[in-house]
């Protein structure tokens, strides 16, 4: 057995192995844990890959309408073969740069299934089925999550297919219907549509993207709809069974049921956090409401101890959120760490159109008890989103009408996702309406759009 290191990370996903490499920069000696590869479901089945077929997508449609622009293309059509031959030069470039980080920061690197012997100690089963036991003085869970059904829907991945057997179809699904209208499931309808699926998108919730704001849950929904994307709100999959070579799925909303055929049904109704195989009870960490428990600090109920990311099982199971609670605990492990302000952390979803939003929603900031103020700017007032054609969506901001602190951004529309970053400085600086408002912006950019948003809650607005 290797001498005890100073901190273990069990899980190499984006939290894991950004919390390794900034231990590793703070003289903690240490070692990662990971059973698939260093870079976890995100690198190779989740984040990176779906936003390389997002990113075909988008070309794609903007090539449809070329003729518009003064571009000619004559006999335009998908080959997905080499969009699958892409997205896996972009994963194995990346995969190579994460390895390549391990080796520089002298991380050791285990391939395996960790397995709590108690709080101080892992037995690790080797890929090369082969075992070997870690002690630590320190050990974080980075276990992730895995996708997850609904009763009465069984995943087989041959008709009935989770996010990661619908990255890996080797042909264009001539319809396929979703479950569940998040992150996942608006992202993929995107792509499917824009590849030129039939797509019917089902969510039990009254609005897509259920948990943002919801006059953008709204306006992502007419945009869909504008792409013939068919949408059922408030309404679930009962069951879906085999029929010749699809699926006839049956849907509730309310007392009625009605039926829809598809090729596929993908279902995307969330992640559940992974963590039985780790045996955490032996090392005495608390478990409820199946995910691993943690205090403020992101210590489990055993000190040494700590858990990030998907498997604490907060509604937003954000990458970049697990990275940076990841350098909190070794910023914590080895000395002190400023606090993580969760009410800065941007929420993107790579839709077509995009949406990205921080902080509180109209409704959650009202129901606060805050006197509210809001502005909005429609990026059909704006001028490089006419050059660029892409005109469709709005910035939202919601402000304290006393003070004008920032309360929340909400953004749908080309490109938002980038935009957002200027709004997360300014309220993590703690700038305020005016500021923003105040603050000169480039012309022409879609940027003024936020800072015309900010003006617009103060009364300024001066393009609409």
């Amino acid at each position: 057995m290797p001498e005890p290191y100073d901190l273990v990370v069990i899980g190499a996903g984006p939290g894991g192995y950004v919390g390794a490499i900034r231990a590793a920069q703070l003289g903690l000696r240490t070692a990662i844990v990971e059973r698939d590869k260093v870079g976890g479901t995100c690198l190779h089945y989740g984040c990176i890959p779906t936003k390389a077929m997002l990113y075909t997508a988008e070309i794609l449609d903007e090539l449809r309408r070329g003729k518009d622009l003064g571009i000619v293309t004559n006999g335009l059509s998908l080959d997905l073969a080499a969009v699958h031959a892409r997205k896996e030069r972009v994963v194995d470039k990346l995969h190579k740069g994460v390895q390549f980080l391990m080796r520089k920061n002298k991380i050791d690197v285990f391939q395996g299934e960790a397995r709590f012997v108690n709080s101080g100690e892992i037995a690790v089963a080797l890929a090369d089925g082969s075992e070997t036991g870690l002690k630590a003085k320190h050990f974080l869970i980075a276990t992730g999550s895995a996708p997850r059904s609904v009763p009465g829907i069984t995943i087989d991945n041959e008709r009935i297919i989770d996010s990661t057997a619908a990255l890996a179809l080797r042909e264009v699904p001539r319809s396929i219907a979703i479950l569940g209208a998040g992150p996942v499931g608006v992202e993929m309808a995107s792509v499917f549509r824009a590849f030129g699926s039939e797509v019917t998108l089902i969510e039990l919730l009254p609005t897509v993207v259920p948990l943002e704001d919801e006059e953008i849950g709204q306006q992502l929904q007419r945009a869909f709809e504008r792409r013939g994307i068919k949408v059922h709100t408030g309404s679930t999959a009962e069951r879906a069974e085999r029929s010749g070579d699809g699926l006839t799925i049956t849907l509730r909303k309310g007392n009625e049921t009605s039926t829809i055929t598809a090729d596929y049904l993908l279902v995307a109704v969330g992640r559940a956090p992974v963590y039985k195989e780790l045996a955490p009870e032996e090392a005495g960490v608390t478990i409820e409401r199946g995910a691993v428990q943690v205090d403020e600090n992101l210590r489990t109920a055993t000190p040494t101890i700590f858990a990030i990311g998907d498997v604490l099982g907060r509604p937003f199971r954000l990458a970049h959120v697990a990275s940076d609670e990841a350098i909190f605990v070794a910023e914590s492990i080895a000395g002190e760490a400023p606090p993580i302000d969760y009410n800065t952390v941007p929420r993107p979803t790579f839709s077509i159109p995009q949406v990205a939003t921080m902080g509180l929603s109209e409704k959650q900031a009202r129901e606060s008890g805050r006197e509210v103020k809001v502005g909005r700017f429609p990026f059909q007032a704006n001028s490089k989103a006419t050059i660029e054609d892409a005109t469709e969506g709005l910035v939202k901001v919601v402000a304290d009408a006393q003070a004008g602190e920032i309360l929340g951004i909400h953004m749908i529309g080309f490109g938002v996702t980038e935009l957002l970053a200027e709004g997360v400085a300014v309220k993590y600086l703690e700038g305020t309406i005016n500021e923003l408002g105040s603050a000169v912006h480039s012309h022409p950019t879609l940027a003024e759009a936020l800072k015309e948003a900010a003006l617009d809650a103060q009364g300024r607005a001066l393009h609409i």
